[in-house]
């Protein structure tokens, strides 16, 4: 059983070390443990600093692409190195290495595909009491969106076993901990959840300029992946509202229309009901259409990771046929 800890990194040249430093060298249950480390167009050395800390497999991109591309590229690069089981954790030392085998212990005992690290929100002094809020309201959000009950979702450390990173397909591009939730839920993978420990912060948070900024992005991204596995659900509440505002104008209308001694006196009403009436329906419409193409995903995803499967089935058997050799 191969384990390989991707840690994405962007100018971490002085945390790494002390990241590296912290991963355990033996697990039980794991016979190889490989660490690949994705540096994200740093300008600093922290691809150096990796080198001479004797890791074997350095990404290094030529411009920032941003923590989502570098967690997918490390997962690819970890599925053609050989994983069974892949854990991602931050370069800056956030998380306990000590807590790798809380991890993956779900995944070994074959309980999950997926798991995800807890950090007790409530526990951790150095979040504020609105932070503390906003990440809670948002785990909430993307429990219900997901089918999970994950209650930290924001969190970075995790672990995944070799078919679980196959069928995910990221597509945001801002960070990866909300979207693969999401997907996960949708594609019916066993998630567990485990508590986990923190370090103290060595430097400030990179992901996002500010609360607001980070919010708006959140939003963005939770909205985009769910409409894409649920879009008819999303287009006809839309729709369905839309559609109820023009009913209830219309029947205002038909009312005066009726009961009024100047029957003609309101025609914006009337107007304005076709008006978003018509809108409405054309939007449950969308809805339909947006469902059939989100159905012929599933059977592209599908095919997508059967292919991925022969690919990396091939690949093994090549090197075990050289090593024979």
């Amino acid at each position: 059983m191969k384990l390989i800890v991707q840690i994405p990194c962007f100018n971490e040249e002085k945390t790494l070390p002390v990241t590296i430093a912290d991963i355990p060298k033996k697990i039980e249950g794991i016979d190889e443990i490989e660490i690949v480390v994705i540096d994200d167009g740093s300008t600093d050395r922290t691809a150096e600093v990796a080198r001479e800390l004797g890791v074997k497999h350095i990404i290094r991109f030529n411009k920032r692409k941003g923590l989502a591309e570098g967690f997918m590229v490390g997962l690819d690069a970890c599925l053609k190195l050989g994983a069974d089981i892949i854990v991602n954790t931050d370069g800056d030392n956030q998380y306990k290495g000590e807590d790798i085998a809380k991890l993956v212990k779900p995944i070994l005992e074959k309980k999950a595909d997926m798991v995800v690290g807890d950090r007790e929100i409530n526990k951790l002094e150095r979040f504020s009491t609105s932070k503390k809020l906003l990440q809670k309201a948002g785990s909430w959000v993307v429990r219900q969106l997901s089918g999970t009950d994950i209650p930290d979702t924001t969190s970075g450390f995790r672990a995944y076993n070799r078919d679980a990173v196959m069928k995910l397909n990221l597509l945001s591009t801002f960070t990866y901990t909300l979207e693969t939730i999401i997907q996960a839920g949708k594609k019916n993978m066993a998630i567990k959840h485990v508590p986990i420990g923190t370090n103290p912060d060595l430097r400030e948070s990179r992901l996002f300029s500010s609360t607001w900024s980070y919010i708006k992005k959140s939003v963005a991204t939770i909205f985009r992946i769910y409409s894409i596995y649920e879009p008819l659900k999303v287009f006809s509440y839309i729709g369905g509202t839309v559609f109820f505002i023009g009913f209830v104008l219309m029947a205002r209308f038909l009312y005066f229309y009726f009961f009024d001694i100047r029957p003609f006196g309101h025609l914006q009403s009337l107007i304005l009901a076709s008006v978003l009436l018509i809108i409405g329906f054309m939007i449950m419409i969308i809805g339909l259409i947006a469902d059939l193409i989100s159905a012929n995903r599933r059977l592209i995803e599908d095919a997508l990771f059967r292919i991925k499967k022969i690919e990396l089935s091939i690949r093994k058997d090549d090197n075990n046929q050289s090593k024979s050799e």
